[in-house]
């Protein structure tokens, strides 16, 4: 936890009502997500109980199994639960542009993408596991399923995976988003309840928040009362309606919550690094939707050692951009930033816009800005700076000493022999400079697929799925 996070939640915790941790929202919106509250039986690891999903507010989907621990009845739901996601993801393939890229042949790239939102990082897991557990279910043979219940565990693994991926929103947990936006005087374990965060950030912490009577645990797995009390007297009379009914006590007022946070984050104004790592999360999404179309094979149930580091690698680098576009995007990200010495805010007092370094045809453009700030600045000289003020400018700094800071601009001053107006800073104007860049990094050398050393398992056999890859403990 960061040192303003950390003094945010004192601050609610004296206020009595959650602070905001930022100015802008990080996470992409879909103007029609989908809501997904799943819920499983206590104690088991992928036993789906019910689930309440849906586009509308007003008119949630309501699936039940009334007998989670009968395997055809579970399946059956899972076909249920495909009949309401599967034409809602597929909805958006219709609609592409043709996306042009430099040294590789242009490609098609959905203009709109489906949205899952669950209340909890459990909401995501429980996803994942459902994932796992259908999409190498086989539509012949012994235990047949519908075709429709192995393609939905492939998206919903999708999404799952996407879910760990910094800086996508094409799967969202509530309590995480909410999080990132608002510190309460909570504890980070008490922040994964729903009901008890959005009181934080609307009205200040309740009694009523806190009580599973009124505001059923959001999931995946029930209150153990309301196991022993309800739902276990409910099943036993084999009343499919009275199980439906007691389920439905615990998930509408969940619906009602979720909704709920998901106009306080519609409320902020979207960062400016959204929008481009929605189109990142677009191009993702239709790569999938290609993979399955060309009649790929599900996911493999493990990477091979070369396809984890990559995949690793790629996450490292997607985290690092985040972690710059939301400082970027927010003062009160980058505030962090300043406590710590990685970035100064102040004042231009002095510019010198035709400073020059080098002779004849090596002499460069470098105009020199002088920056008066009360910040702690623990940057060595010939530190690589950038700002948000200017995005496309890059600069370095020269010297910090007593409160004054001079720097150099470097890049993005136009192509002349002056600086483009407004390159430079004016006298006066109030600017930030960090040594945070979101600059390209490259891919690590890893080796191919075939010259994975005995050390790491040696070259990976080609994955061919067959019916062990459903067997699961849940099966």
């Amino acid at each position: 936890m960061s040192l303003l996070t950390s003094l945010a939640r004192l601050r609610a915790l004296d206020e009595g009502i959650a602070q905001p941790v930022a100015t802008v929202r990080h996470c992409h919106l879909s103007a029609r997500p989908m809501v997904f509250i799943p819920l499983k039986l206590s104690g088991e690891a992928a036993a789906p109980l019910a689930a309440m999903l849906g586009t509308d507010r007003a008119d949630p989907a309501l699936l039940v199994v009334t007998q989670p621990r009968n395997r055809d009845l579970r399946f059956a739901w899972a076909a249920q639960v495909a009949e309401v996601l599967l034409p809602y993801i597929e909805g958006f393939m219709n609609d592409t542009e043709t996306v042009e890229r430099k040294n590789t042949d242009p490609y098609e790239r959905a203009i709109d993408a489906p949205q899952l939102i669950v209340p909890n990082q459990g909401g995501v897991a429980f996803t994942r596991l459902l994932g796992r557990s259908t999409r190498f279910r086989r539509t012949d043979g012994p235990y047949p399923v519908p075709e429709s219940v192995p393609l939905l565990g492939r998206w919903l693994t999708y999404l799952g995976e996407r879910a760990a991926y910094p800086g996508s929103s094409l799967m969202l947990a509530a309590t995480e988003e909410l999080g990132r936006h608002w510190a309460s005087g909570q504890s980070s374990l008490e922040d994964a309840n729903l009901a008890a965060l959005l009181a934080w950030i609307t009205t200040g912490p309740t009694d009523e928040a806190e009580d599973p009577l009124i505001w059923p645990p959001a999931g995946p797995a029930t209150d153990p009362g309301f196991d022993a009390e309800v739902l276990a007297p409910a099943m036993e009379s084999g009343s499919a309606e009275r199980v439906t009914e007691a389920l439905r006590t615990q998930l509408e007022p969940t619906w009602r919550l979720m909704w709920q946070a998901i106009d306080l984050l519609a409320a902020l104004p979207e960062g400016a690094s959204v929008a481009q790592r929605w189109e990142q999360d677009r191009g993702s999404f239709s790569g999938m939707a290609v993979h399955i179309a060309e009649g790929a094979p599900p996911q493999a149930r493990r990477d091979g050692a070369v396809a984890a580091a990559a995949r690793l690698a790629r996450m490292e680098r997607a985290q690092a951009a985040y972690d710059v576009q939301r400082a970027y995007d927010d003062p009160l990200v980058m505030a962090e930033y300043r406590l710590t010495g990685e970035a100064f805010a102040g004042e231009v007092i002095e510019t010198v816009p035709d400073n020059t370094e080098g002779e004849g045809r090596s002499r460069k453009l470098r105009p020199l800005v002088v920056i008066k700030t009360d910040d702690p600045v623990r940057l060595p000289p010939g530190t690589t700076l950038g700002t948000p003020q200017r995005r496309s400018q890059g600069a370095e700094l020269v010297e910090a000493a007593e409160g004054l800071v001079t720097l150099k601009i470097t890049k993005g001053m136009g192509r002349g022999r002056t600086a483009a107006p407004g390159a430079v800073p004016e006298v006066g104007e109030r600017v930030c400079y960090t040594s945070l860049t979101d600059d390209f990094q490259g891919s690590p050398a890893l080796p191919e697929p075939e010259a994975t050393p005995w050390t790491h398992g040696g070259p990976p056999q080609e994955y061919v799925p067959d019916d062990e890859d459903a067997q699961e403990e849940w099966s």
